[in-house]
């Protein structure tokens, strides 16, 4: 890569069907790269497209009654149309049925023709029809042979040209051994190893206009068309300049990073570099092969009817909700779950519970207590133990962050961010601001909510490439500005100036339901009145006295672990009015430790103590709980611990 530059690709999708989650996510994940090193300085461009020739389209078009470009045109819209609703700032669209493409292609076409690298031949063996590709008897699914072909999959005769790729076998072999970072991730670098041990045959780049007319015409037999392929490939360096911008192609080229699922691996990492290499152009440096959305244990498919449309989850959400859960929850490389009830408890955890509720804590402290403006710190406030500890977890965070990305990992640089946003939760339970506020002296109530506010600073930075709308909204409730936020101001402490105002601004984000699908009533049957039975359990009254036996306290959660062995049982340490006390309670299928920490919630303080898979017990939470769903019973508004409730 040239100094301070970053080309990004996603591949150009094609466009026989409507984008779903899949193309939305390849698209974030670039977008959100492209956004990191835009804010890093570096000369970025970020191409993305569709691919809009082959037989598919052609008989798409031709069911419709209508020519194929005009179908094309209209199919592109919901790519574009979704770009824009997601928020994506790519640099360039390519459709490979621009003129600049097409010209550019065919000049390739005709200069490895004439160099001999093409040549015809007959070709007698299989086609598949859904991959537009040629395949041999051992390609067949199991328990296929050429006397039980699969519907999908033709005999076929006939002349073509072809591009000799197996020329290349060996040294393409010798290239990836020796460039160990151009296929990742690893274990995608030795599947096309694998693939390579066995013979290369050439590759089939036409297909005659007899059967196929829907493509990039060969520049040297007008009788015959491009293979979808070799023209979807040549987007790449069609769509920076190769052939007919010099400076911009040599500012941009090689590409930093090819972004590919994992069923395209092949022709990415055989077919493109193979062709590269014989047009005599420098290959890119990455081609990352990421895995498959998955609905529960299954690949989202068209024909099962379980593909999500992020549309649906843009809007009910919102779009930034569903960027970060797709950059949180995929494990670049690995294969991820995508369900409602993920994407709930995800957003909920991390979004509402965590950064929402650090937020509105924060926020509402500094309006009620510093006429809402970034309160003065004193200038030894990071000498306190607690603000130390947790600026060094922000430190941690924004080098996790810079790491992660660039290992291709941000799910692990979001982790981390989100460590350091549970750490500033708990520091709000330790300092307890809502008690300093009480006190004469207001200086520790004004170094606490200034380290808050630091927190959110530094963290609505790191999290802006993948959330810009909410994070720039969070930036403006802070003081920190309308611009974009500075790189260069991660790691130091005291950015934000003394007296800023703050200002007003709606909930990030509320709280999320799974939303309720809607089941056929069932039929109506008659019933004979029946006695009522006797097993029925009603709610018997008690007296006042009887209620007064209870004393319900308020209690602030210090701090939170799972028990041991026991999936549905956290820990909890209690601050009741002073007092420490610690409880075991059957949350954890709801909660995570970290979401607890730092609630104040109600208990039974005088609860008989019991004893609780080996673990002392000393006191009782109170929860709602209907169906599955359980919530703890919590205040409204900051109240001290130790507060009787009743």
């Amino acid at each position: 890569m040239k100094k301070d530059s970053f080309y990004v690709t996603t591949p150009i999708y094609y466009v026989n069907d409507k984008p779903h989650i899949g193309h939305a996510y390849t698209t974030m994940l670039a977008d959100m790269l492209a956004r990191a090193h835009r804010l890093l300085g570096h000369d970025t461009w970020f191409l993305t497209g569709t691919d809009e020739h082959g037989q598919k389209v052609q008989e798409a078009a031709n069911a419709r009654g209508i020519p194929a470009q005009e179908h094309v045109d209209e199919v592109v819209v919901r790519f574009q149309e979704l770009w824009e609703r997601l928020e994506i700032t790519h640099d360039d669209f390519i459709r490979t049925t621009e003129p600049r493409h097409t010209r550019v292609v065919q000049e390739i076409l005709q200069d490895l023709y004439d160099r001999d690298e093409i040549y015809q031949a007959e070709y007698d063996g299989l086609y598949d029809v859904r991959s537009e590709t040629f395949i041999t008897e051992k390609d067949l699914p199991e328990g296929c042979s050429l006397d039980n072909l699969p519907d999908w999959v033709k005999p076929i005769r006939e002349t073509n040209y072809f591009f000799r790729m197996s020329k290349y076998q060996d040294w393409l072999i010798r290239y990836i051994e020796e460039n160990p970072g151009f296929i990742q991730p690893d274990f995608r670098r030795n599947e096309t190893l694998g693939f390579l041990r066995k013979p290369l045959g050439d590759l089939c780049i036409s297909r005659p206009k007899a059967r196929l007319s829907w493509g990039i015409e060969l520049p040297f037999d007008a009788e015959y068309v491009t293979y979808v392929w070799f023209d979807a490939l040549v987007n790449y360096i069609s769509g920076v300049g190769y052939r007919h911008n010099d400076e911009q192609f040599a500012r941009r080229w090689p590409c930093q990073v090819h972004l590919i699922g994992k069923d395209i691996l092949t022709t990415h990492t055989v077919y493109w570099p193979t062709m590269l290499k014989a047009m005599g152009v420098e290959q890119p440096k990455c081609i990352f092969a990421h895995g498959w959305w998955l609905s529960g244990r299954d690949k989202m498919s068209k024909s099962t009817g379980n593909v999500v449309n992020p549309l649906d989850y843009a809007e009910r959400f919102g779009v930034d909700a569903l960027r970060y859960f797709l950059m949180s929850e995929m494990s670049l490389g690995q294969d991820a779950t995508f369900t409602e009830e993920v994407f709930v408890k995800r957003y909920n955890s991390d979004l509402a519970n965590d950064l929402g509720n650090l937020t509105s804590r924060v926020l509402k402290m500094v309006h009620t207590h510093c006429d809402a403006s970034v309160p003065d710190p004193s200038s030894a406030v990071l000498e306190e133990p607690a603000a130390a500890s947790l600026w060094a977890v922000v430190t941690d965070a924004v080098n996790g962050m810079e790491t992660h990305i660039a290992a291709m990992r941000p799910d692990l640089g979001l982790h981390a961010v989100m460590t350091a946003v549970r750490e500033a939760n708990k520091y709000i339970g330790v300092r307890a601001p809502w008690k300093q506020a009480k006190e004469d002296d207001k200086q520790p109530l004004y170094d606490t909510l200034y380290v808050a506010l630091e927190v959110l600073r530094v963290c609505a930075a790191l999290l802006y490439p993948v959330m810009p709308g909410k994070m720039k909204a969070l930036r403006h409730q802070i003081g920190a500005g309308e611009g974009d936020p500075r790189v260069d101001q991660l790691r130091a402490f005291g950015v934000l100036e003394s007296g800023t105002p703050l200002l007003e601004g709606e909930g990030l984000f509320p709280r999320a339901l799974i939303e309720k699908k809607k089941e056929a009533p069932a039929p109506k049957v008659e019933k004979k009145a029946e006695p009522k039975a006797a097993n029925v359990v009603e709610i018997s009254e008690i007296t006042f006295d009887d209620f007064g036996k209870l004393a319900l306290r308020t209690a602030r959660v210090v701090a939170a672990e799972k028990v041991e062995g026991a999936d549905k049982l956290l820990k909890l340490q209690l601050d009741v009015g002073g007092e420490a006390r610690q409880i075991v309670a059957g949350i954890a299928q709801h909660y995570t430790p970290e979401a607890v920490a730092g609630k104040t919630i109600v208990i039974v303080s005088n609860l008989k103590p019991a004893v609780i898979r080996g673990v002392q017990s000393n006191g009782m939470l109170l929860a709602a709980s209907k169906g599955k769903r359980l919530v703890l019973v919590t205040t409204d508004g900051e109240i001290d611990s130790g507060a009787r409730v009743g």
